[in-house]
């Protein structure tokens, strides 16, 4: 089951570099940094997302892995029920597995909140520090419009370079 954080993160992302091209086409920065920040902030949900569903993976093979391992010891235990004393282990057996998969289910459901709750922080930290970026480099273009679009050409021409030599 794919997370629903995956596919909206995507959408995000691909809207995001769709407004980043067309506001480059265009020559419109602020379409540029709000494509780009939509961009990234779409990248960081996706990931977000791929982290909830590894560990809900994971604690679903976990959990499957503890079931398989109670259910092969009540089959072996219940092929040697024949006298009294081997019924009472069989039962004690059964009970501790039985406890055992409880506490491995718990710790594991522990260990994925822990994770989603990690993830959805630093999701959180990441489009913070990336709205703070923008807002800071958008006010220093507004600032100094020459120097800005020099630096913007620099990166440009350079890019233009490095994928020309690839080609080569």
């Amino acid at each position: 089951m794919v997370d629903t954080d995956r596919i909206t993160g995507a959408a995000k992302e691909l809207g995001g570099k769709v407004q980043g091209t067309v506001g480059d086409l265009t020559g419109s920065k602020r379409d540029s940094a709000e494509g780009r920040a939509r961009e990234a902030a779409g990248q960081a949900e996706n990931l977000y997302g791929q982290a909830k569903d590894t560990v809900r993976d994971a604690a679903e093979h976990v959990s499957d892995t503890a079931r398989d391992i109670g259910g092969r010891i009540r089959d072996t235990v219940g092929g040697l029920v024949g006298s009294d004393d081997v019924e009472d282990r069989a039962r004690r057996a059964q009970g501790a597995a039985e406890d055992h998969f409880d506490r491995t289910r718990r710790s594991v459901r522990h260990a994925a909140d822990a994770a989603s709750d990690y993830a959805e922080e630093a999701y959180e930290r990441g489009g913070h520090y990336l709205r703070r970026g923008t807002g800071s480099v958008s006010h220093q273009v507004a600032e100094f419009p020459l120097a800005s679009l020099l630096i913007a050409g620099a990166v440009g021409f350079g890019l233009g370079l490095l994928v020309n030599a690839t080609r080569d």
